[in-house]
């Protein structure tokens, strides 16, 4: 594999390498992608570690642009039912804007070590007691408050279809166990599916819960909110949360409340109803969806579809569990790409996973990995549009 293809500009030890490949780039693709990004201003560096812009194609049009920093989808250009490109994730402009602190975000990032929330951030492997940072409610978030997301991953893109991004977590990184090496894979296939497979293996028992964190607006605008949006969820149970958003242990049933997607609904159609304690605790949707699919990558997980512009997202995944998340807690203080005000709702994420705190709860799925094992999980992102 190479390390630097024309379709991407990075930032390293050689500055004589870097102009040149830099120089020979400019040649042959343009600096400004379909969605707008200067690969420019992705050319930086993070801790000492070297900061790129990916850029994935298809012959349908189809664009990802992709960060190492913390292995985001910086912008993702979908065609719509009348044919017209648009971005359909939330994200920034340039590279510093991700920075931690600049904004404090997770957009469209590659979630490590543990995606979602660690009761306490205590969990017991072995006989021993690890004790995370805690950065959310009391709890650990998204793998402490230097997870993965705010971490540079290695690039590589051997192809104008793909990059593989490596991540070298030491024994200790927010305080969990275990040497970790950790790949992602995006892949932008002929027939418009983002596939994403991540992988990890360790050197301690440790444990390991990968997602992607992008916010959808099927709209491809952001003054939109996704309320209008409809969705499906592949699903007839959920685990409840309480008031710090950290699950109850129960598995109960969706039917006959606001949690019920098991048909389409708009996605603004019942979430604000207080009255009912999950809407409440959650400040709408931000729960754990227990999926129905039983781990078929090719049976739909959730499906979600803007009557605005026909796009379509089908969710497909190995994983037990979906975390929906309708952006409650944009406030209007973040401005994204093309200067545009992220306000409340005006993304939703669909975060494939094992369910939250499963270390804590020996019932659920496991996310122990242990020596000599690989961890792997798959999820696709599949774009198509209706009428």
């Amino acid at each position: 594999m190479k390390r630097i293809l024309p379709h991407v500009v990075a930032l390293g030890a050689g500055i004589a390498m870097i102009t040149a490949a830099c120089n020979q780039a400019s040649t042959s693709t343009p600096s400004i992608t379909k969605s707008g990004i200067d690969h420019e201003k992705f050319i930086s560096e993070y801790n000492g570690k070297p900061t790129a812009l990916y850029t994935l194609e298809n012959a349908n049009g189809m664009e990802a642009c992709i960060t190492n920093f913390g292995g985001r989808i910086v912008s993702l250009m979908v065609p719509g039912r009348d044919g017209e490109l648009r971005d359909v994730v939330l994200g920034f402009d340039s590279i510093a804007a991700y920075f931690p602190e600049n904004n404090q975000t997770d957009f469209s990032a590659a979630i490590g070590r543990y995606a979602n929330r660690i009761n306490q951030g205590r969990f017991v492997i072995d006989g021993d007691t690890i004790q995370l940072p805690t950065n959310n409610f009391g709890h650990c978030l998204h793998g402490g408050p230097t997870g993965w997301q705010y971490q540079v991953y290695e690039g590589e893109q051997p192809n104008d279809s793909t990059v593989v991004l490596t991540m070298h977590s030491p024994d200790g990184d927010n305080n969990f166990p275990g040497n970790v090496t950790a790949k992602v894979t995006y892949t932008l296939t002929s027939d418009n599916r983002l596939d994403i497979a991540y992988e990890a293996v360790t050197d301690k028992p440790t444990v390991i819960n990968m997602t992607n964190h992008a916010y959808f607006n099927l709209n491809g605008d952001p003054s939109k909110p996704i309320t209008d949006n409809e969705l499906y969820v592949n699903a007839t149970n959920f685990t409840p949360v309480d008031s710090t958003y950290m699950t109850t242990g129960e598995i109960i049933p969706v039917t006959g409340t606001p949690m019920d997607f098991t048909g389409f609904r708009l996605i603004g159609e019942r979430i604000n109803e207080t009255d009912y304690e999950q809407i409440r605790n959650g400040n709408g949707y931000d729960h754990n969806w227990v999926l129905d699919t039983n781990g078929d990558v090719t049976v739909s997980a959730a499906t979600l579809r803007s009557p605005s512009t026909g796009i379509v997202l089908n969710v497909f995944t190995d994983e037990p569990g979906i975390q929906v998340y309708s952006g409650n807690f944009l406030d209007g203080t973040i401005t994204g790409k093309g200067d545009k005000v992220y306000n409340q709702r005006t993304g939703i994420c669909l975060e494939t996973q094992h369910y939250p705190d499963s270390p804590n709860k020996p019932e659920w799925p496991s996310t122990v990995l242990r020596p000599g094992e690989t961890y792997k999980s798959h999820t696709v992102f599949a774009f198509s549009t209706y009428n």
